[in-house]
Formats: C-alpha cells, sequence, structure tokens
C-alpha cells in the first residue's frame, strides 16, 4: 500500500569484529527448536500450515450483500495439537464497536460477518456459541487435530459490502466494487507466535498462509469479475468476441483492447444469463479478491517474464473511461512487470496476470491492484509501479506485514524509485526521502525493526516506507548490482512461499553477499540516530584537493560530492556507506587535480541530511 506524504517529520566508536545482532529470545527459540537458521536459511524443521479453499459466493452490486460458503480443507503441519481454529473476519473491521485506528462513516457500521452455519469433517456446531472477537473469531474444535493431520471446515455467511469509508475494499462507485477480505479464514499459526492473534484495525496489513484458492463468484448480468488467479470458464462467461480478445492478449506483446467504451454500449459482454458464475483457481498464493463492475473498459497486453519457459504474463487496466490518467496504466504495468523480470529484482513475475483495476485505494493483493484516480502522469507511474512491485514483497515471500511492514513497504518504495525512471527516462522519484530528513531525530522517530502494531502516524510512515528502502539502497550501492542481486536472491530462494522474520532476511543476504553486513544492519535498522554530513574542510595538497566531511549524525549514508572549478567545469565524488564501516566520524576525499576550486556541494537525492546547512563549501 502507498501512502500519502500528508500522513508523514558524533559516530559512535564501533567493531565489526564478530559482530553480531541482538536476537530478541522468542526468535532466538526458533533456531534452537530448528525451524530456523543463523545462515538465513530455513531450518531442517521448519514447517508452515496450509489450506485450500473452495469458495462459492454470491454479489449484488445494488443491495452489495455478500453471501455464501467456504470449504476449507485444513492441514497441520505443526508439531502441536491444536485445540482450536482462529478465523479471520476482516470485514468486521466494519462491525458495530470493532477497534479502529480511524473513523468510518455512520452508515457504513455494520452488523459485520453473520456465520450463518460451521461444520468440522461435516460436524455441525452451534453457531450461537461462536464468540466473535472483532475480526478474530476463535473456534474450539470437537478433537484437538494433531500433527500431520487435516480437517474439512464449511462456513456458510453474508455481510454487507460497504458503500463508503472505502477502506482498501468496497464500493467504488454504484455497480463497481473491489471486494477484499470477503471470507472467513483461518489465520497464520506459526512457529513464533502460534496464531496470529492481532486484530486488523484498518492500520497495519496483513498475514496470511500460502493456499490454493478455488473460487465460484456469481454476479448479474453485464457484470464482468476480475480477480486472483486464472478464470477458468471464459467461454461460459464472456461472449465469443470478447473471449477471443482475451485469449489474444495473453498471446500478444502489443496492447489489446478487451471491452472498448463502444463494447459497453452494446451490453453484449457477457453470457446473456440473468446471473452469470465467473470461476478462478490460484495456487501458491496468500489472498484471493474480485472486483466487478458493468461500465469499466478493459486493455491488456502480454510479455515473456522467463525466457528460459516462454512463460507469459498478462497486464491489464480495467477503469471507468471518465478517467484519463488511467489511459496509459497497462503500459505501466507493463513496463513494472518487465523491469522486475529483467532488471530489479531481476527475477521471474511469478504470476499469470496483473490486474491494476480503478478503486479507491492505493493497496496491492496477489494479481491484483486497487488503484485510485490521480492527478499527474508522475503519480500514476509511481502508484502503479509501487503497488505492482508488492507481488515479490509480500506476497511471494509471505512476509509478515501486520509486524513487519518494512519487509514489504521499503521494497516497493525502492521498487518505485528505480523503476519509475526506466518508464520515465529522466524521472526521478523523491517518495519519502524530504519527509525522513525533516522527521529524523525527532521523538517519534524510532528503529525501523520496532514492531508495527507498535507504530502509528508518522512513525509508521518512515519506518516503513522510505527509512528501509534507503538501507536496501545504500547495501546495493555498497555491494554493486551483480553482488547485491546475488544476495537478494538467496534470500527468495530461501524464503519464497515461506513466512521469513527480519533476521532471515538479514542473514540471507550475508550469506549470498559472503560478508557479514551487520554493521550495517544495526547502525541503520535496529539504532536510533539521524543522517547528517557536513563539510569541514577543503584544503590544498600536492597533487590536488582533499575534502574533509564529517558524519555529525549516527546513520552510515553515502557520501556525495559535486565539486565546482573556477573555469567551470564539475566533478562528481562518491563514497558508499562503507566509508563509515570502521566508526570513524570523519572522512577524507581526495581531488586529484590542482585547478582551483570554486565550489563544494554535498548531498544527493537519496541522501536526506537533518542539516543542510553546512553542505555547502565556497572557495575565497
Amino acid at each position: 500500500m502507498k501512502l500519502p506524504l500528508l500522513l508523514v517529520t558524533s559516530l559512535l566508536p564501533f567493531s565489526l569484529a564478530a559482530q553480531q545482532l541482538s536476537v530478541p529470545v522468542n526468535l532466538q527459540a526458533t533456531y534452537a527448536k530448528g525451524t530456523r537458521s543463523e545462515t538465513g536459511a530455513p531450518g531442517p524443521k521448519y514447517w508452515q500450515n496450509s489450506a485450500e479453499y473452495d469458495i462459492n459466493v454470491s454479489f449484488d452490486p445494488a443491495t452489495r450483500r455478500v453471501a455464501g460458503t467456504v470449504d476449507i480443507a485444513y492441514q497441520n503441519a505443526s508439531p502441536d495439537s491444536l485445540r482450536q481454529l482462529l478465523f479471520k473476519l476482516y470485514p468486521n473491521l466494519y462491525q458495530q464497536g470493532a477497534p479502529r485506528a480511524g473513523r468510518i462513516a455512520p452508515e457504513d457500521v455494520s452488523e459485520g460477518v453473520k456465520i450463518e452455519a460451521l461444520s468440522f469433517d461435516g460436524q455441525a456446531q452451534d453457531v450461537s456459541k461462536l464468540r466473535v472477537q472483532a475480526t478474530n473469531m476463535p473456534v474450539r474444535l470437537p478433537k484437538a487435530l494433531g500433527p500431520g493431520r487435516a480437517v474439512k471446515v464449511r462456513v456458510a455467511y453474508s455481510y454487507v459490502l460497504n458503500k463508503g469509508s472505502h477502506m482498501r475494499t468496497g464500493e467504488v462507485e454504484p455497480n463497481s466494487a473491489f471486494v477484499a477480505y470477503f471470507f472467513p479464514r483461518v489465520a497464520v499459526y506459526d512457529d513464533i507466535d502460534g496464531w496470529n492473534q492481532f486484530e486488523y484495525n484498518g492500520s497495519q496489513e496483513f498475514y496470511n498462509d500460502f493456499c490454493t484458492f478455488r473460487a465460484a463468484i456469481t454476479v448479474p448480468r453485464n457484470f464482468v469479475v476480475w480477480a486472483t488467479g486464472d478464470l477458468l470458464n471464459p467461454d461460459q462467461t464472456l461472449t465469443k468476441k470478447y473471449a477471443q480478445r482475451l485469449r489474444d492478449a495473453e498471446r500478444k506483446d502489443a496492447l489489446t483492447t478487451i471491452i472498448s467504451e463502444a463494447d459497453l454500449k452494446r451490453q453484449d459482454i457477457t453470457q446473456p444469463n440473468a446471473q452469470n458464475t465467473w470461476r478462478f483457481e490460484a495456487k501458491d498464493v496468500v489472498d484471493f479478491v474480485f472486483a466487478t463492475t458493468d461500465h469499466y473498459v478493459w486493455q491488456a497486453s502480454s510479455l515473456v517474464v522467463d525466457p528460459a519457459t516462454q512463460r507469459r504474463t498478462r497486464v491489464d487496466a480495467v477503469y471507468n473511461p471518465r478517467h484519463k490518467d488511467f489511459e496509459e496504466v497497462a503500459q505501466f504495468n507493463r513496463k513494472t512487470v518487465e523491469a522486475m523480470s529483467y532488471t530489479f529484482p531481476k527475477w521471474p513475475f511469478p504470476y499469470a496476470h496483473e490486474t491494476v483495476f480503478d478503486g479507491l485505494d492505493q493497496m496491492e493483493y496477489p494479481m491484483m491492484v486497487n488503484d485510485n484516480p490521480v492527478e499527474t502522469r508522475d503519480d500514476a507511474i509511481t502508484l502503479t509501479d509501487h503497488e505492482v512491485f508488492h507481488t515479490m514483497f509480500p506476497f511471494y515471500m509471505g512476509t509478515n506485514e501486520t509486524k513487519y511492514g518494512w519487509m514489504d513497504e521499503g521494497w516497493a518504495t525502492i521498487g518505485e524509485w528505480l523503476i519509475s525512471p526506466l518508464i520515465q527516462p529522466g524521472f526521478v522519484d523523491e517518495y519519502g526521502i524530504e519527509p525522513y530528513a525533516k522527521g529524523s531525530a525527532q521523538e517519534f522517530d524510532v528503529p525501523i525493526t520496532t514492531l508495527s502494531t507498535q507504530q502509528t502516524g508518522t512513525a509508521f510512515f518512515l519506518n516503513s516506507y522510505p527509512k528501509p528502502a534507503l538501507g536496501y539502497l545504500y547495501v546495493k550501492d555498497l555491494l554493486g548490482d551483480e553482488l547485491f542481486t546475488k544476495a537478494l536472491h538467496t534470500y527468495i530462494r530461501n524464503w519464497h512461499g515461506k513466512h521469513p522474520m527480519p533476521y532471515d532476511f538479514f542473514n540471507s543476504m550475508n550469506t549470498g553477499a559472503g560478508q557479514n553486513l551487520n554493521w550495517f544492519w544495526q547502525r541503520w535498522f535496529f539504532d536510533g540516530g539521524y543522517p547528517d554530513l557536513a563539510i569541514t574542510s577543503v584544503t590544498k595538497t600536492a597533487t590536488g584537493h582533499d575534502i574533509v566531511v564529517q558524519a555529525k549524525g549516527t546513520k552510515p549514508v553515502p557520501v556525495d560530492l559535486t565539486v565546482t572549478y573556477t573555469d567551470g567545469k564539475t566533478e562528481k565524488l562518491h563514497r558508499t556507506v562503507a566509508a563509515w564501516q570502521a566508526g570513524n566520524t570523519s572522512v577524507t576525499v581526495p581531488v586529484a587535480t590542482t585547478k582551483a576550486v570554486k565550489r563544494v556541494e554535498l548531498g544527493s537525492t537519496y541522501v536526506p541530511d537533518k542539516n543542510k546547512a553546512d553542505n555547502v563549501w565556497e572557495g575565497k
């Protein structure tokens, strides 16, 4: 999710020798249990639970009622006997009395999810005895679910989708809706916390298991459905012409208009039944969502994302034709998927499609994006590539966004910084940099690794978005592109389809790089402090000049100098964060020319500085 900026305000002695990160006791226990390892790889006893979901749901756009059943085959791979299952009922964010981080309109306050029937292995449960706790619903099992055992769950349920107060899901406008978190699901049970009991309050994001989803979504005639996963029955839902256009888009590089404004007027897009049921399937994903409307255009293209297999990904833009800012979104989507596959993180895009839907938020889901209209082309670029980049983090990697927002938003932010100039050459994306420079060293500026559940407002923004993104960027600069990619791929290979914790990331990167980077991880991610460099002197030497840069703050940042000579020519000098690795409080940067220096300026776009007043030296 991309947050609007409106929501955000002497180096110490250090020894690299045997640098170790301090690991909390509950996380150290994972090493003792053998579920994780200090190399960053999953331990020999790593496990995680999973499920298969068969969802059969109907949605009435007129009343906004969601109703159906979900059948869950839940597999306990843990070494524990589970005496209960904990279900997540995310629509209960809108339930009367539920705790919320923000306000919602009075008309959106609802009864929440109604559980009409519940059974385990065909054995009906008394739903009147359920004790729903906002978005959590713990249910005691008739008998304990032992290690290696499975249970079949069936839930019949209904609720009314919110009309306004759009928070990641809800009606977009009459006859258009983005429907997320719409079914009861089993919470994550992991080797760190057991059940994920954090109640969703609209602030922190999500943590779900990798599962298989099969969904049958029934909507009225003329309503098209887009969703996570592959559409299994296009010929039974779309009429022949549009089904063929969809197949064409999945095979062609060129942009295909699957539904145009003229097509919308003809109302011949879907099969002429009163209701149509759209069937989707998605494997190895952490969530399932859908969107539906009867008045959006649909543009699509596709590209080869894996040259070895010639596998293609379809990219979509689905939008209200009044919103002209969406007219290039399909191309922005395509260029983002291409950049992710071939440039950064240089990993074949993992899914069959990526659909950007014209909604009312800035929120990512597996294979789907809910993006609001924006005012400028630049905003459309950065919003699209930010949300699409989330495909890798958290969805391909399965991170716990609820506790560790920086493990996904930080990556989406560096992805935005690096990919936006590939879409629009020369574009410089400064998202979050200046808010961090201004906000650093204030009392809300806590370490990045502070749990997201313990942060709000500006602290949450800085620690989820610009601060971790800068940390990743500085390590990329330190290692160079090739070694950084090797280290990052080590992390991806270790933890795709699993649930990495922060130390799994740090240790995987160290292993992949073949270097102990803990000196940097400690100072950037764990310690307090702020970035602040200053030019203290420029002196002549026998061979040129020495520029002395002092670290007034404790955060290690790159040194970027622009030297202007009296003849009008300029030279740029750069030092990576390695300049501060030894714990020194100053660094000398030599200039190998005897030409007279007129001016030296310190700083660059991606180096925030608390006090810029001492960043310029003027020659006499």
